[in-house]
């Protein structure tokens, strides 16, 4: 393919477009349907295939950036000597008790989900009914102190049941961090533990699926398309560093029901553009 101005402006919107929706619980896959309906990248099928989730990693390096004391497990003491934060070390174990769920379910049907489930309606649905499931969940929660405060407070019996909630993200439209913030909330996880967890849970999950996308598709791309790659994924890293301090600052004064209703009214948007052209 060639590059064009046209072209590296498709990828910059839909950079955007994926790091603004990966964090927020309103499902990226339902917006990059929309998206990629109006606006067609001039490339193979497998190369678009392999962008839209190679580009999370962008998404990725912000959660890095943002919360990197918080990630890092190697410190140096007041004496200046190398030492390890047992905290975090914890935490990223109990992270890989969340992944086990997913993986399993991944591996196993990942290959069907997408063959039968990536269709407008499924994804319309998904949209609409976590949508609701917010606002019930919100509304239920209204008057219930959390059990768990802080990423601190999480044990390993909690990671593993946000992790079996998150098995719920592989249906089209549900939002990775959608599912395992209402997960969170509802097993009794503050709104801030429960983002921070997600974004944590994030880094394996993005990370892993990014690879076996590559394995799965090889690395034999044109220039042109490894620069539509690097230039999707620098915008979806800027976009995101902005969108995360945004979240993180929202959820400590308000609730996740304005997202709740963004999914009902995109979900019927879907169900109606894709009803009238069918």
């Amino acid at each position: 393919m060639e590059l064009s101005i046209i072209e590296i402006l498709k990828v910059i919107f839909l950079g955007i477009v994926e790091g603004i929706t990966e964090w927020l619980p309103v499902s990226s896959t339902g917006h990059m349907l929309l998206v990629d309906e109006f606006i067609k990248m001039n490339t193979s099928e497998e190369f678009k295939e392999m962008f839209f989730y190679v580009i999370q990693l962008g998404a990725i390096l912000a959660v890095v950036l943002i919360f990197w004391k918080k990630m890092w497990p190697f410190g140096l003491s007041e004496e200046n000597k190398p030492t390890i934060k047992k905290d975090i070390f914890s935490m990223w174990f109990k992270v890989v008790v969340a992944c086990i769920p997913g993986a399993a379910v991944t591996i196993l049907f990942d290959d069907f989900i997408e063959a039968h489930l990536h269709t407008p309606v499924v994804i319309a649905i998904a949209l609409i009914f976590y949508g609701v499931a917010f606002i019930v969940i919100e509304n239920w929660n209204k008057k219930k102190t959390p059990k768990v405060e802080s990423l601190a407070d999480i044990t390993y019996k909690t990671a593993f049941l946000i992790g079996l909630f998150q098995v719920l993200s592989i249906i089209p439209g549900t939002s990775r961090s959608g599912s395992t913030i209402i997960g969170a909330l509802l097993i009794g996880v503050s709104r801030v533990a429960a983002a921070e967890f997600t974004f944590f849970l994030a880094v394996p999950v993005m990370i892993g699926m990014s690879f076996l996308k590559f394995i799965k598709l090889g690395f034999a791309f044109s220039g042109a398309e490894y620069v539509i790659l690097a230039v999707g994924t620098v915008t979806a890293f800027v976009v995101s560093v902005i969108v995360i301090k945004f979240l993180m600052g929202y959820i400590k004064k308000k609730d996740f029901k304005l997202f709740g209703w963004y999914r009902i009214i995109l979900g019927m948007l879907v169900l109606g553009y894709f009803g009238l052209i069918a």
